[in-house]
């Protein structure tokens, strides 16, 4: 629909810029929405992978460590400081947190039950001096 009211507008000769500034919005979008959906996406994109990806024995490492049952109660957080202690390197904490998101591990990995949402309480005021507390100004 906007397209057709763009259109409209330069029919009867108001200039794009003054459009796209009504709009909000730049030249470059409405050249956007004029491109087909058929259209091939040209975007450049890594073509290679990273020569420091993780193979698949590091990700399995990772996965061995996190579910092992000294670290299956902690979070990478925890775990990447414990096993450093020990002198112990096996990915960094980002790692572990990404391999664990893949695999789908990166839940709640604690002995106590997890967080659950409540509602907040609200509170209705229908008069005056209403509120929690009692203090204020007084009138």
């Amino acid at each position: 629909m906007t397209l057709a009211l763009v259109d409209e507008a330069l029919e009867k000769g108001v200039r794009l810029e003054a459009i796209c500034a009504r709009l909000g919005v730049v030249p470059r979008t409405i050249q956007r929405w004029r491109k087909p959906a058929t259209a091939e996406d040209r975007r450049c994109g890594p073509h290679t992978r990273p020569a420091n990806r993780l193979s698949e024995v590091e990700r399995r490492r990772i996965l061995a460590v996190a579910n092992s049952e000294e670290f299956r109660d902690a979070s990478p957080k925890q775990i990447v400081p414990r096993l450093a202690d020990r002198g112990e390197y096996v990915a960094s904490e980002a790692s572990f947190y990404r391999v664990l998101r893949e695999a789908g591990q990166l839940a709640h990995r604690g002995r106590a039950k997890a967080p659950v949402p409540r509602p907040r309480a609200e509170h209705l005021a229908t008069g005056p001096r209403q509120g929690k507390r009692s203090g204020g100004m007084s009138g």
